[in-house]
């Protein structure tokens, strides 16, 4: 039986917005927050203004992100204050980096210790567009189950394809190290340094370009985009750097530069 013509096209039109709207998910399973809502986030690009990385505001000198986004200084710019990457909105911040600093025992193979701070050649300006992300205590830890908030411009699913314009954010559950650790998942690779985060029948996650992007959990920075297998998988949840266990170092970096600069 034939479908009428204006029954027919109804449909087409209704698959046509479906199809965009797929189009345009951003973190996977996720949604566009209200613009410049997430104000901590930056965006970290290449020179040529490619994103490459997410990254978070500390002070207004100092960027948190992951030490795998490490391209070299002279190859990265810092963005503050954005949401649509794809449209100029006069809120952006861009400011060079003078300092790269990866943790010194970050391992490539592993991705034990995936945490980089970098010290801008410039401050940024705070206001009602960018604000300082709050980091958990030395130590503290979150709660099984407890639902965090990631936040990125990466891509909507494994297979990858374009990296997206708008900021995207997906609320998650922490998962146990435990249970990421059990021989179902990452069978022993998580370390005491790293958190995982996901949902046990998969469908939402960070992926590829969201890298070095905030976890908020509480009101707090507890994970650090840093890797996965997949993006989404229900046996897999994503890996984050554990933020805790760095907060002293973070401290004693950002305090010794300062000596430093003093005494010269």
């Amino acid at each position: 039986m034939e479908l009428p013509s204006l029954l027919l096209c109804i449909l087409l039109e209704v698959l046509a917005v479906n199809c965009q709207n797929i189009a345009k998910e951003r973190i996977v399973g996720g949604y566009a927050p209200v613009p410049h809502s997430i104000k901590y986030i930056v965006s970290i690009q290449t020179v040529e203004r490619q994103h490459l990385c997410g990254g978070f505001v500390i002070n207004k000198y100092w960027v948190v992100t992951a030490a795998h986004c490490n391209i070299g200084l002279n190859k990265m710019m810092i963005v503050a204050g954005d949401y649509s990457l794809a449209v100029y909105e006069g809120t952006e911040q861009e400011i060079l980096p003078h300092l790269l600093v990866p943790h010194p025992s970050y391992n490539t193979t592993t991705s034990n210790c995936d945490i980089m701070l970098i010290k801008l050649r410039a401050p940024i300006y705070l206001n009602s567009y960018v604000s300082i992300a709050l980091l958990p205590r030395q130590g503290a830890t979150i709660a099984e189950g407890r639902l965090c908030r990631v936040s990125g411009w990466g891509y909507t699913n494994p297979s990858g394809g374009q990296i997206p314009s708008t900021l995207r954010t997906v609320m998650l559950p922490i998962v146990s190290t435990t249970k990421c650790n059990s021989s179902e998942s990452f069978s022993g690779s998580i370390t005491e340094n790293m958190l995982c985060a996901g949902y046990t029948i998969g469908g939402k996650d960070a992926c590829q370009g969201d890298s070095g992007g905030p976890l908020v959990c509480d009101g707090r920075v507890y994970g650090v985009v840093s890797w996965g297998r997949g993006c989404a998988d229900a046996q897999f949840p994503g890996v984050y750097t554990a933020v805790s266990m760095f907060r002293r170092w973070i401290d004693n970096t950002i305090f010794s530069y300062y000596s430093r600069c003093n005494k010269n």
